[in-house]
């Protein structure tokens, strides 16, 4: 009788020390799509920890996880997953791993096959007849809006090409167009009454100024960062400007350098006699670039 007690206290002992590991697969057999169930339950486990793969990363690849959910408690462990197939074919769920403690716990594997229900007989009626709806303008934009974008973003980007084509190709400036604005900035600088005025200096300052920027766009020579002797020596190697005008602006600028040093103090008739021989250059400078054009055709 004690030895009969004995064995049976160490079966108690051992099954509340070890644990117990059921599961349980709803269907073995799904339609495409149909959700099944599996449950899986760790009892005895003595507030030991269990440790198993993610939520909803339990099962193998062709089986679309739903729910999964983890229930515990001091003695338990029970997770419930919900997951569909759509694929046909069989499938395996193969043992599933979970370790409670030190022990290493795995359920059974499970087959399952999936099958096509629908056959292409099958007659599919609809549940409700078929109601006309009157469309309005804003159901009409809603419906068509994005076709009537893209086609006037296309128009739009037919009339952008043909501008550029159109006038994308013509030159920003020509010589006509920098004989004009030198002419106007020279008609400022008229207004300005320096000559009158015997303001001489800025007279010289802003005239120069004026015909270095001129030089620059005009003749394609660095005149306003280079001086007034190495833009002499320039312009003698270029064949573009003419010989008359070469000479009017040497005189005016080396006249306008001893002006900025006071090393010279010109009337006002020299400085009226500087400024128009000046425009002069810039009046017929299109007529030089003209003919240079013309020595090169030839």
């Amino acid at each position: 009788m004690k030895k009969t007690l004995f064995i049976v206290s160490i079966l108690i002992s051992s099954l509340y020390f070890s644990q117990m590991i059921t599961s349980n697969l709803e269907k073995n057999m799904l339609a495409l799509g149909e959700t099944n169930k599996l449950t899986i339950r760790i009892k005895y486990l003595n507030q030991q920890k269990v440790n198993a793969a993610p939520e909803n990363e339990l099962l193998p690849f062709h089986f679309e996880e739903i729910k999964d959910s983890i229930g515990t408690g001091e003695d338990f462990y029970e997770r419930k997953i919900e997951f569909a197939v759509f694929e046909e074919g069989k499938f395996t769920i193969p043992e599933l791993e979970f370790k409670a403690g030190d022990q290493l716990l795995k359920t059974q594997a499970y087959e399952i096959e999936v099958v096509n229900t629908a056959k292409k007989e099958d007659v599919i009626n609809d549940i409700m007849n078929n109601k006309e709806l009157k469309l309005g303008a804003s159901d009409y934009w809603e419906l068509y809006k994005f076709y009537i974008l893209a086609v006037l973003a296309i128009i739009a980007l037919f009339i952008a090409i043909i501008i550029i084509l159109k006038y994308g190709r013509r030159p920003k400036s020509s010589p006509k167009i920098t004989t004009n604005l030198t002419l106007k900035e020279l008609e400022g600088l008229k207004k300005k009454k320096y000559i009158e005025n015997g303001d001489f200096r800025s007279f010289y300052v802003e005239l120069i100024d004026i015909s270095r920027r001129f030089i620059t766009t005009q003749y394609h020579l660095p005149a306003e960062v280079l001086l007034t002797d190495d833009l002499i020596d320039a312009m003698k190697k270029n064949n573009t400007i003419s010989s008359e005008s070469e000479k009017i602006v040497e005189e005016v600028f080396l006249r306008g350098d001893l002006v900025k040093f006071a090393k010279t103090f010109p009337d006002q008739q020299t400085m009226e006699n500087d400024f128009s021989v000046i425009k002069k250059v810039v009046e017929r400078s299109t007529k030089d670039i003209e003919f240079e054009n013309l020595r090169k055709d030839a």
